[in-house]
């Protein structure tokens, strides 16, 4: 048994992610090469549990792409590990999609400090996660992503409490089955994958699930909003010289020019990806392929296809 600051006792046996392995009880006394072996076997498991959840996911991205067409936020909050990715999947998001810093919020428990030193009992707060979505502004149109590998976590069940109250919608992400979090939000991601090659080490296969599950939500949302055409990052934002380069390559793949030509597309429209794609490809000025853009929200394919309307 342990206890959180309120002594409250919690049951470790009972929570999934607390579990003993059976397959590497004697992982330390095992040859290097075996315990790489038996921790890529471990790993292995992780795909397909979260591929359990696809439908979950799938649902998620959906609703979570309505709120933010509504200029609503997708805010993650979590403790630890679960909070280090949730800012790492946020942080990524501008220099990929060329997206705004505040479309997509990573919130730890403890604060930037908490990103590079443990504070361990940030955690047991309900209170301070509420508080820190409070200060977030949190409207009905924002969706927030409560990420706790044992579903359990009371920073991360107070911020979800206050997002209900609010209106936000509200996902949650957990490796336990049936766990406290599945009860507080609309949308539960669960991926089960057994317990860890060090006892309750979640940073390991719970953390690694947590950031496939994080890829899809953040990657699918961005597609959902246009931000991609076919696999192409069309929103990248140009900002050193490999992405200019990138930037180039895109536009030349996307409608079969040299990259001399794409070059010259893309000065031709402002250094715009999408803007010298639809250009090029509809045979079009750069304004009227601008036009043709934001009559499609952005969205290529449609700006390509859908006319003018």
């Amino acid at each position: 048994m342990s206890t959180t600051n309120d002594q409250t006792p919690i049951d470790l046996a009972a929570i999934e992610t607390e579990r003993r392995n059976p397959n590497t009880i004697e992982i330390d006394r095992v040859s290097t090469r075996e315990m790489v072996k038996i921790m890529n076997r471990e790993d292995a498991l992780v795909a397909a549990a979260v591929g359990t959840q696809a439908a979950q996911i799938a649902v998620a991205i959906d609703r979570i792409a309505d709120r933010l067409r509504q200029d609503g936020r997708l805010i993650y909050i979590g403790a630890g590990t679960s909070g280090r990715l949730g800012v790492l999947d946020a942080s990524e998001c501008p220099p990929t999609f060329n997206a705004p810093p505040e479309l997509v919020v990573g919130i730890i428990a403890g604060g930037d400090h908490a990103l590079r030193h443990a504070v361990e009992n940030a955690e047991d707060r309900p209170d301070q996660g509420a508080a820190d979505l409070r200060s977030f502004d949190l409207t009905a149109n924002d969706a927030v992503v409560g990420i706790a590998a044992s579903g359990r976590t009371p920073y991360v069940l107070g911020a979800i409490d206050y997002a209900r109250e609010v209106g936000a919608l509200t996902v949650g992400i957990a490796c336990s089955p049936e766990s406290p979090l599945a009860s507080e939000v609309e949308i539960m991601i669960a991926p089960v994958v057994g317990p860890e090659v060090l006892t309750g080490s979640t940073r390991l296969k719970a953390g690694t699930a947590q950031k496939l599950v994080l890829n899809m939500l953040s990657t699918g949302m961005m597609i959902r909003l246009g931000k991609t055409y076919g696999n192409l990052m069309v929103d990248v934002r140009a900002t050193n010289a490999k992405l200019r380069q990138r930037a180039i390559r895109i536009v030349a793949d996307a409608t079969g020019l040299e990259h001399e030509d794409a070059a010259e597309a893309l000065r031709q429209a402002g250094g715009d990806v999408k803007t010298a794609i639809v250009a090029t490809v509809l045979d079009i000025d750069a304004d009227a392929a601008r036009h043709r853009l934001r009559a499609a929200q952005g969205i290529v394919r449609q700006a390509i296809s859908g006319g003018d309307s």
